[in-house]
């Protein structure tokens, strides 16, 4: 059968409006952020969102799903905490959504975050442009400003994981009076990583598969063959078979995959990255298939703020999923050190200097 909405229920959930989805489930709500009472209206949202209603709804915790509208399209996203808390912004990476933070949005949330984990551009159906152009790393910082000033944030706190994270660091440096503190997983510095693949063969041979991505046009059908296959091989048994799903899903919709890949497609970036200094924690891990060691250490010559590097033991790539209260713990400590810097009132003066 199917909802009201005319969605498949999923398994294992009570479908919306029956009495068994009432007992089970907080209220849920599809909001704009020009909607401030935020009232709540059926839920026809997928099953993926479902399970992340149902985890970060735990002990009376709300999830809603926000529609953001900027100039360059709707963008859709997971939103939880007091709207008065301190503003957190998640940004996931390839070949993920939102979602991936689920366990951090209830870590945080719970401590009285205001959290928002968007599905970037070109993984949100209301901006998938497709020129790969419409990928650069400028375009993508933009996007970070956009969503921040349509949620009324004059400064916040930036996470990024994988993609998110090179998003976070471009974004650090070009705004660094908007971002209050930076934590990112996995991706070293974008310097560190250069310095890295110019001197360390290893790190080379690691990254031959962004050039590999890029230059073969086939590479989307190649993963979405057989069941999605390829895709699925790309998570390596360390993500939970439900998000998996959940991923696969998503990019297997018309375009969506193309659109993942086309950050890859872009080009180099429009111009350098220099040193961060707002307070930094880099978490990463050991058996990340990715980054190797010489660019995670090399990442600590490009902060000159507070920084903080924390390496993760016997752990892959897919540290939000694969070592969530761990990260959860670190997110927490950093952002309880860093609760003063990047106030309004230090904002244009840090603004101005970029001018």
């Amino acid at each position: 059968m199917t909802t009201a909405g005319g969605r498949l229920p999923c398994p294992g959930i009570p479908a919306p409006g029956t009495a068994a989805f009432g007992r089970r489930h907080m209220q849920a709500a599809r909001t704009s952020t020009k909607d401030a009472k935020r009232s709540a209206v059926p839920l026809t949202i997928p099953c993926a969102r479902l399970e992340a209603d149902r985890l970060v709804g735990m002990k009376g915790r709300i999830v809603t799903e926000l529609s953001i509208s900027t100039a360059a399209g709707v963008f859709d996203a997971l939103v939880a905490g007091p709207p008065e808390g301190r503003p957190v912004l998640l940004l996931h990476g390839f070949p993920q959504t939102g979602l991936v933070w689920q366990r951090q949005i209830a870590a945080l949330a719970a401590h009285g975050y205001r959290v928002v984990a968007p599905d970037q551009r070109g993984y949100s159906p209301g901006v998938r442009p497709e020129r790969p152009e419409d990928y650069r790393i400028s375009v993508l910082v933009d996007d970070v400003v956009a969503l921040t000033q349509e949620l009324g944030w004059a400064s916040f706190d930036l996470v990024g994981h994988d993609w998110g994270g090179a998003v976070a660091w471009w974004t650090a440096h070009a705004h660094p009076g908007r971002v209050r503190s930076l934590s990112v997983v996995s991706t070293p510095h974008p310097g560190a990583l250069a310095t890295a693949l110019r001197t360390v063969q290893e790190q080379r041979e690691r990254s031959q598969y962004m050039i590999d991505w890029r230059e073969t046009p086939a590479t989307e059908e190649s993963m979405l063959a057989g069941d999605a296959e390829g895709l699925r091989a790309a998570y390596a048994g360390r993500v939970p078979q439900a998000s998996v799903e959940a991923y696969v899903r998503h990019l297997s919709q018309p375009g969506a995959l193309t659109a993942a890949l086309n950050w890859y497609r872009a080009g180099r970036p429009d111009g350098a990255i220099g040193v961060i200094d707002v307070p930094t924690l880099y978490v990463w891990s050991t058996e990340d298939s990715a980054f190797g060691p010489a660019a995670a250490q090399e990442t600590a010559q490009w902060v000159s703020g507070p920084y903080r590097f924390e390496t993760l033991q016997g752990v892959s790539h897919w540290v939000p999923e694969e070592a969530p209260e761990t990260l959860s713990r670190l997110l927490l400590e950093h952002l309880r050190a860093h609760g003063e810097y990047g106030t309004t009132a230090n904002t244009a003066s840090a603004e101005s200097r970029k001018t």
